[in-house]
């Protein structure tokens, strides 16, 4: 009798392999190899430990980047998506994609219904084997930002970092290719009222000045105070970004004799979602120590 653990590693490979392959063809046969399963028992299998059929998990993952696409690269065009998402037509993309999330592509390019979105793509995935943290001390400097404050329900953080994409495209203080980026919470949304949570999205400066001018989208200028950090690294999607943490406060912290700063811990996104595939996102964790 093949164990349960087994099984979660087998269909854990086969939504990597998904997650790598978007701009691939796939099919069952293909698909139910990876898992090392017979088809006649890989759809029941991936669908009870996912809670979607495999067919469901490939569409939505696809519909998931080119939303992606849509909302944070406005000079794209919609029939670009819709080819890259593996659809023959922007016609049959927009289908899918309105029957999904409720709203046609330029809908949800000009206004889109995140907390929908969110509910949408809840669903199970296989959890990941806990890997040890490679963690390492390092002197995080002084750095001038600009930022933009989100203020309330996590799920519509989505729709402030448009707007900070766009101050930055438009103000050219700090250019996404080559500025930092950071996501500074005041703590964890998940243990806290969600009219409380705020959310600051930074991109560091070109120049010292710690300068922004005055501006419609209300981006501030502000500095990320220069302090000592443990720092690791997080690979895949930010809605995963919770185990990392985690795992610094539960495992590394109580072994490595540090003591916790004063700041929260903040992030910074070596990639964006927009020019990656979710599962090669990298987002550097830092946790502040005395």
């Amino acid at each position: 009798m093949i164990q349960k653990d087994t099984l979660e590693a087998r269909i854990k490979r086969v939504c990597d392999f998904i997650s790598h392959n978007l701009d691939k063809p796939m099919d069952l046969t293909e698909l139910s190899e990876v898992a090392a399963l017979s088809r006649f028992h890989f759809h029941r299998v991936f669908l009870a430990y996912t809670g979607v059929s495999v067919t469901k998990f490939v569409q939505l993952a696809r519909l998931k980047r080119a939303s992606f696409q849509l909302a944070f690269e406005s000079d794209s065009k919609i029939i670009d998506v819709a080819l890259a998402a593996q659809f023959d037509s922007a016609e049959a993309f927009s289908r899918a994609f309105k029957r999904t999330f409720s709203q046609t592509p330029s809908q949800f390019r000009q206004a889109p219904d995140w907390p929908n979105w969110y509910e949408v793509l809840d669903f199970t995935l296989p959890i990941p084997k806990e890997d040890i943290l490679a963690v390492e001390i390092v002197e995080f400097p002084q750095t001038p930002i600009a930022y933009l404050t989100h203020c309330g329900d996590p799920q519509k953080v989505y729709t402030t970092a448009g707007q900070f994409v766009a101050w930055r495209k438009q103000s050219r203080s700090s250019p996404v290719q080559s500025c930092r980026t950071f996501g500074m919470p005041n703590g964890d949304p998940n243990t806290m009222d969600t009219a409380d949570f705020k959310l600051k999205i930074c991109g560091s400066l070109l120049t010292q000045s710690h300068h922004v001018e005055p501006n419609a989208f209300g981006v501030k200028a502000g500095v990320i105070p220069a302090m000592r950090c443990a720092k690791t690294t997080h690979v895949g999607s930010h809605d995963t970004l919770d185990s990392t943490i985690y795992a610094l406060y539960q495992q590394w912290l109580p072994q490595s004799g540090e003591q916790l700063g004063e700041h929260n811990c903040f992030f910074e996104y070596l990639n964006l979602i927009h020019e990656v595939n979710e599962c090669d996102l990298r987002t550097d964790v830092f946790l502040p120590l005395q």
